[in-house]
């Protein structure tokens, strides 16, 4: 960890939150920024302990009036979200030096890369990464101040340059007054719901202004790495990255992801692509103005001048034509190759003709982006719940007099679908009229069926416990029409699904119909979310090892490539992981058929939001992904294997005794968390439960641990899991256990994971909220949480022999200590809003009080939010 940087970082933050203060002051006054000052130095000390700087906080926010607590709530949201700014283009000059080659270098270390060339070479040419953008939990900004804040980042990085002049630096200095200005004088909070066609855009939009120039410096840097080691090079259509999306085609529990919706997303997407590919090749038309081709280029536009720019010019227009939008979709571009054929010919002419020079320039960064996104930008997946494709069967098969599909066997239902895949004649009447519901599943497989099958990704059923839910998706796709072999990914997400994912893959994967469909590729995608929210984060974690494991060999068995698909996301509860410990946490061979995974909502931005950080993380992911295919993590002992499912059952019936069966559970977490709260913020397009009358079972995993988080009690990432480790980690288990965590990996991320949870959460920051919120009679509850939080991390510690969280990663421990400061303000201003806005239920408020004070919440959670780095 470089000292002078992390000066820099502090004397950044510092900066800014002056520069803040500056605006503050113009706009109300040198008595309101006197009193931010002193709510800043209070929260500070706050943060370490000090109870008179805490009380002196509380009755400070306590004797202000809701337009004021609305004022404070805006400024500590401001400080956070600078100083993620700061520490973004902190990571950006601090992994300067953290090259892809630098990585793939570390493999020298473990290998003979001349001895083990084949093998080197196979796993980076092998290379097979899909990261899938999905709006949930959602960015808690607004697209306008996500651009302000990529526009401040931009000017920080130019002031740091360290090429700056006197009349330069004041005029970067000015820009970044005037976007702080800015950010501060706009409207922080939507006032409505983003839609999906929003969040879509806003995916997009991370392509234009981020991955676009990311994605052929990352593969410019792979290329070399080969030249320089091997002598060779990437194969010019080569896609060892590639981007999916569930941006307008996840409609598991959100109603307004229709149909019509996901053919917008789709048509939107193109345009977008062609809008994108037009500004490229505008350029490369005015540069590639020589005369001299080869044969095949002469042939196709004949004795003209400037034979590039005449094969270019048609290409340009029909791109002109798409972005537009305005003209019929059939006189759009309709397939990757009519982008890609005039481009391969003009860099085969260029190199044919002894201009190497120009043929790796500007028109192989376009190749590449065009293998890589494509006409359609994205690859939209389609998600669905289990339960909705059989009340299409359902319905229809009682319209067609043969029972209803509910009740039947799971054989029974196998072998009729099997007998309609394998039929030619039309299952579905022409006369027959559905219901909505119905209609909108049957509706939703014909837009698949329009479009081209480059626009699609795979489709994932949510809830899949039988092969009939595999073999029904697959009929309802033939019956509307779609000629390609779609894959359907059944997701497991509950620890019994999990469990039971072997036996439903053993038998779909033997049946002869189905191995002919799949063709050798199967995917199977792996829920972290709901299993962690169902057992807890120990036995969800054992039961997504266990259930890879299980499906790699059970792929081998039938001779089929298997890509498993990590619906991973950003918090600990919902299987965050760093991406390198994350991939090496996996079982031997998880790998093998590449590796696709969710990047959720904000930590979108955190990784992929500049160009530099998208190359950065890009790199961590190649690395990472090419070194576990080398050198896999062992297979666990026996003795390995005892413990830590012992371990998991323990976690398990740990945290199912507190969560599921005691009855002071549900009323605590209503009122210590502003869970109620939390449904009046206009985040994501989805609802916050799947069943809006429903309970907390029926609460989405997201909206769950992100109110734990707002407390910093962060309850569904740890609890119950130390107590099961204690409970083993005892006499003769001792030695193995420390056995475990010296050589697998797998544990040891799981330790890993609950520094990094422990280094979030704050007992006394939870007390106070219930000091305040909680009634009497549940403040026992609430104390024994945070007892058991206290002893765990006092556990960990001695289990790992450190004196204080993250002490292996410094940078992140310092991250949080600069934003406690300004994190602790917020929690106590929060507070006193959950107070007032429970009171005024109960009281005669003036309608405007109520809409100050929910403003004011909805802020004090972003911010919090944006202070922790994580929403859900």
């Amino acid at each position: 960890m470089n000292p002078a940087l992390i000066e820099q970082l502090k004397e950044t933050v510092k900066y800014l939150g002056a520069t803040l203060g500056d605006t503050i002051l113009e706009e109300l006054g040198e008595q309101w920024l006197e009193t931010i000052e002193q709510i800043r130095h209070d929260g500070r000390h706050s943060s370490t302990g000090d109870a008179l700087s805490t009380e002196m906080l509380a009755s400070t926010l306590a004797n202000l009036d809701n337009q004021s607590l609305l004022t404070i709530a805006r400024a500590f949201a401001q400080f956070l979200t600078l100083a993620n700014i700061a520490e973004q283009e902190f990571n950006i000059a601090a992994n300067q030096a953290s090259t892809l080659e630098s990585q793939l270098n570390n493999l020298s270390q473990h290998l003979d890369l001349r001895a083990d060339k084949d093998k080197v070479l196979s796993a980076i040419q092998n290379l097979n990464i899909d990261l899938v953008l999905t709006a949930h939990p959602t960015e808690v900004n607004r697209r306008t101040s996500i651009y302000k804040q990529s526009q401040l980042a931009d000017q920080l990085h130019q002031l740091h340059s360290g090429n700056v002049g006197d009349v330069e630096n004041r005029r970067i200095k000015q820009r970044i007054a005037d976007l702080i200005s800015q950010s501060w004088h706009t409207d922080e909070i939507r006032t409505v719901r983003p839609t999906p066609v929003d969040e879509a855009r806003w995916g997009f939009s991370v392509i234009e202004n981020s991955l676009w120039e990311a994605i052929p410096e990352f593969l410019r840097d792979l290329n070399g790495y080969l030249h320089t080691n091997f002598d060779t090079v990437l194969p010019l259509d080569a896609k060892p990255v590639q981007f999916s999306s569930w941006m307008g085609g996840d409609r598991d529990g959100n109603p307004f992801v229709t149909s019509s919706l996901t053919q917008e997303v789709l048509l939107r997407a193109r345009r977008r692509a062609a809008k994108l590919f037009k500004n490229d090749l505008d350029q490369l038309y005015s540069e590639l103005s020589m005369n001299k081709c080869n044969t095949t280029l002469r042939e196709q536009v004949g004795d003209v001048k400037e034979p590039y720019r005449a094969l270019l010019k048609p290409l340009i227009q029909t791109l002109d034509r798409t972005a537009i939008g305005k003209a019929p979709v059939c006189t759009w571009i309709q397939t990757n190759e009519e982008l890609q054929n005039p481009l391969v010919d003009c860099y085969q002419s260029l190199l044919d003709c002894g201009m190497q020079v120009i043929a790796k320039g500007s028109i192989l960064d376009i190749l590449r982006r065009s293998y890589c996104f494509g006409i359609h930008l994205l690859k939209l997946d389609i998600r669905q719940d289990a339960q909705r494709h059989s009340d299409v069967f359902s319905e229809l098969t009682r319209f067609l007099g043969m029972g209803d599909y509910h009740q039947w066997s799971e054989d029974d239902k196998q072998a009729f679908l099997l007998r309609e895949l394998s039929s030619r004649r039309p299952l579905i009447p022409p006369r027959w009229e559905p219901s909505n519901e119905v209609k909108e599943v049957l509706d939703t497989c014909k837009v698949i069926a329009n479009n081209g099958k480059d626009g699609f990704g795979i489709y994932i059923i949510s809830m899949a416990s039988e092969p009939s839910d595999v073999l029904g998706v697959q009929l309802l796709l033939k019956e509307s029409g779609v000629q390609w072999p779609m894959p359907v990914a059944p997701l497991f997400e509950t620890l019994d699904d999990l469990n039971n994912s072997p036996s439903v893959m053993q038998n779909l994967l033997s049946i002869d119909w189905y191995k002919g469909y799949i063709n050798g590729q199967q995917f199977v995608m792996i829920g972290y979310s709901d299993s962690a929210k169902d057992a807890g984060s120990l036995a969800a974690g054992w039961a997504q090892y266990s259930a890879q494991e299980a499906l790699v060999d059970l792929a081998k068995e039938h001779n089929t490539k298997l890509t498993l698909f990590h619906g991973r996301g950003g918090t600990i509860g919902r299987g965050g992981l760093p991406a390198k410990a994350a991939i090496h946490s996996q079982p031997p061979g998880s790998l093998d058929g590449g590796f696709r995974v969710t990047e959720q909502g904000e930590t979108i931005r955190f990784k992929f939001g500049m160009p530099q950080l998208a190359k950065r993380s890009l790199s961590l992911y190649a690395s990472a992904v090419i070194e576990a295919v080398l050198l896999p993590p062992p297979e666990p002992k026996s003795q390995w294997r005892e413990i830590i499912t012992t371990m998991a059952n323990k976690g398990r019936d740990n945290y199912r005794h507190t969560v599921n069966t005691d009855p002071e559970f549900v009323p605590y977490f209503r009122v210590a968390t502003p869970e109620l709260e939390l449904g009046k913020l206009p985040l994501g397009s989805r609802p916050a439960k799947r069943n809006p009358h429903g309970g907390i079972e029926s609460l989405r995993a997201i909206p769950w641990i992100f109110a734990w988080a707002q407390t910093r009690l962060v309850l569904p990432s740890w609890l119950g899991v130390m107590r099961a480790i204690d409970e083993v980690n005892q006499g003769d288990n001792a030695p193995i256990v420390q056995d475990m965590i010296d050589q697998w990996p797998f544990f040891a991320s799981r330790l890993s994971m609950l520094d990094m949870v422990f280094q979030k959460a704050d007992p006394k920051v939870s007390e106070a909220y219930d000091k305040r919120l909680v009634p009497d009679e549940l403040l026992h509850f609430g104390a024994a949480l945070r007892e058991e939080l206290v002893q765990s991390m006092q556990s960990l510690l001695k289990m790992t022999g450190h004196e204080h969280m993250m002490e292996d990663d410094p940078n992140a421990r310092n991250s949080m200590q600069i934003r406690a400061g300004y994190l602790q303000p917020l929690h106590y201003v929060q507070i006193e809003l959950l107070d007032r806005i429970r009171k005024a239920k109960s009281s005669k408020f003036e309608d405007n009080d109520v809409v100050v004070l929910e403003r004011a919440m909805m802020v004090a959670i972003t911010g919090i939010a944006v202070g922790m780095r994580n929403t859900g």
